[in-house]
């Protein structure tokens, strides 16, 4: 069925007439609205009185207009150009035919009208009911099929009582076939009482009895609604139509309470069940509902939203993502019923034995993260033997699906990490992962299950850690809190520095040094360090300090030293972590403030020069004794 949404409101104010018998006074509460009319006729060789037209919103405009050339009976008939694909006037060919006033339409059991076309054709919506508002007693019939013969349509009334004021009388949908134009036609249009109309069932949620867990403040809506009526013709046709017409009933309002249109809140627990009628007669179909009380949410996530990629969370801003469960046929029996609760949306995938969700458009560039996180919840008691499988796949290179380098890894989840009935939190970390070396495509992730057959999840996404850094640093060095009085300073922005030092001595290096503003802040750069030396401007009393202050940042450093050196020469070294991001909160800036008496038998009193050994790019900034 296209999609239907109007380009037209209509505001109609319904007439109320009193009677007054000649010669008598009637008191006001005798005085009763006319009935509306009973007219059945839609279209009998032209508009019926007070009938409106309007075209859906996106279709053709002009697509209706009367004929009176091919007619079934009489002089004129109702012609419909259904456009082709992709023309500029419009999608399809849709609208609505209505009146003003209400109709009373109780004395009828059907809508009738011939039709034809100049080919054969399925037309995708035919009905009544739709006025351009609310249109709470809509029923139509899909997929009718048509040829160059004139044909008789009768679209039941599910039930006639439900009309007393009905002012849809016709609407119809359709688009190219084939991508191709067509023509049909459609004559003497009107309500009928056909007794040979015969009802045969009606049914909620197709028929089938759904089961389902659920929680206090869970909200569902019972859906796949039908009526099944006998023809005179002996066809058994289904009509699609709107809860309007049921009335529905849970056996236990302490647990789930449902609406006149169907809308189901739990709200206790317990088990319950809604059911349906339609016309005083049982409909096929229930929603069991087993609810186990106050819904517990997954752990709020405590990430900076700066080191997140998300795909699915209410805590992050989500990246696009294509699809939550592609439902792969036909191998695939996983469905989805997915639930919001106060406000909080989980994913909830029933009768799991594989799903994928995926993120093509555009893939997911991870490198920058150091594990996949998400929250998994199994509804009952863990079943013995129970593995939950996560498939994680990179794209490759051409960033599409089987071109020739995806690059897939499989983890492997099971007792006693996985435990039923309680809110279970997975970290993978890439560093586990050596086959995924990039990240810079990731396009799909895959869960499969063993002896699981149902599983929520929520708060999925990638994250750092902090052990992945950018290359270069994204922000300046923390600003030093120390007061100028305590700090004797090399290099810093923050204090005055001993003048005269050499950053770049040439002691035979291949290490390359550079000065670069970093978020306005002057910064060190050792670029493919091997050896690096530093000639202090005079020979400095350090006697008196307690501490060697630096700031240092590295993603790819795996051996980093500096040596402080008094005549003699005197050298120690001290060993720095790296890389830098690991434990850290400073956007991958490491501070240290190393014991001086880390480098006996270094003379304090005489210190000249620094030296720096390791390898990788390094920042330095804020580099100064201090007490």
């Amino acid at each position: 069925m296209k999609n239907i949404f109007t380009n037209k409101i209509l505001i109609s104010a319904l007439s109320f007439s009193l009677f007054l018998a000649a010669g008598c006074q009637k008191e006001m509460d005798e005085l009763k609205p006319a009935e509306f009319p009973k007219n059945p006729e839609v279209f009998i060789d032209d508009f019926s009185s007070g009938l409106n037209y309007a075209a859906f919103g996106n279709s053709d405009v002009m697509a209706f207009q009367v004929d009176n050339k091919e007619t079934y009976s009489g002089t004129k008939s109702m012609r419909f150009e259904v456009p082709d694909y992709g023309s500029p006037a419009g999608a399809y060919a849709g609208g609505a035919f209505f009146t003003s006033v209400g109709r009373n339409l109780k004395g009828y059991t059907a809508l009738t009208f011939w039709i034809k076309a100049s080919q054969a054709a399925n037309i995708d919506v035919l009905g009544f009911g739709n006025y351009l508002g609310d249109n709470m007693y809509e029923v139509s019939v899909s997929g009718v099929a048509v040829n160059t013969n004139w044909k008789k349509v009768v679209i039941p009334i599910p039930d006639p009582s439900k009309l007393s004021a009905e002012r849809g009388m016709f609407f119809y949908s359709e688009g190219p076939e084939n991508g191709k134009g067509y023509t049909f036609w459609i004559d003497e249009v009107k309500f009928e009482n056909l007794g040979t109309v015969t009802f045969q069932s009606a049914s909620i949620l197709n028929g089938e009895t759904r089961n389902i867990v659920s929680f206090v403040g869970l909200n569902q809506t019972i859906d796949g609604l039908k009526a099944t009526f006998s023809l005179p013709n002996g066809i058994i046709q289904d009509v699609n139509l709107t809860p309007h017409y049921f009335t529905f009933s849970s056996t236990s309002q302490t647990v789930a309470t449902v609406n006149n249109v169907g809308k189901v809140s739990t709200v206790g627990a317990g088990a319950a069940q809604i059911k349906a009628t339609l016309g005083g007669k049982n409909a096929l179909g229930a929603l069991s509902i087993n609810s186990l009380g106050v819904f517990s949410p997954a752990p709020t996530p405590t990430v900076n939203p700066s080191k997140v990629i998300s795909l699915f969370s209410d805590a992050y801003t989500n990246v696009p993502v294509d699809y939550y469960n592609g439902y792969w046929a036909p191998y695939q029996t996983t469905g989805s019923a997915d639930f919001v609760v106060n406000n909080d949306h989980v994913l909830n995938y029933t009768n799991f034995n594989f799903v994928g969700m995926q993120t093509s458009a555009p893939t997911v560039d991870a490198k920058s993260m150091s594990h996949l996180h998400m929250d998994i919840y199994i509804p009952g008691t863990l079943q013995a033997g129970a593995k939950f499988n996560i498939q994680i796949l990179d794209f490759g290179a051409n960033g599409t699906y089987g071109g020739g380098d995806d690059v897939m890894h499989e983890t492997s989840v099971s007792a006693p990490t996985l435990k039923g009935q309680e809110w279970v939190r997975l970290d993978l970390p890439f560093s586990s992962m050596t086959n995924l070396t990039t990240r810079s495509h990731i396009g799909q992730i895959i869960f499969i299950g063993t002896n699981i057959s149902n599983f929520y999840a929520d708060n999925i996404y990638f994250y750092n850690d902090g052990s992945i850094i950018p290359a270069v640093p994204e922000s300046a060095a923390p600003a030093p809190s120390h007061s100028a009085a305590s700090v004797f300073s090399i290099f810093s922005d923050a204090y005055n520095n001993l003048t005269g030092t050499d950053f770049n001595p040439y002691w035979g290096q291949n290490t390359v040094v550079s000065q670069i503003p970093i978020s306005g802040n002057n910064t060190l750069k050792y670029a493919n360090l091997n050896y690096q030396g530093t000639q202090l401007g005079a020979n400095i009393d350090v006697s008196t300090y307690a501490y060697l202050h630096i700031d240092y940042y590295s993603a790819n450093s795996s051996l980093l030293k500096i040596f402080m050196i008094s005549p003699g020469p005197v050298e120690v070294a001290y060993s720095l972590p790296v890389p830098t991001g690991i434990g850290t909160n400073t956007n991958g800036w490491k501070s240290i403030d190393i014991p001086l008496s880390s480098f006996a038998p270094v003379n304090l009193g005489s210190i000249f020069q620094f030296k720096i050994e390791g390898n990788g790019d390094i920042y330095f900034d804020n580099i100064y004794f201090r007490k």
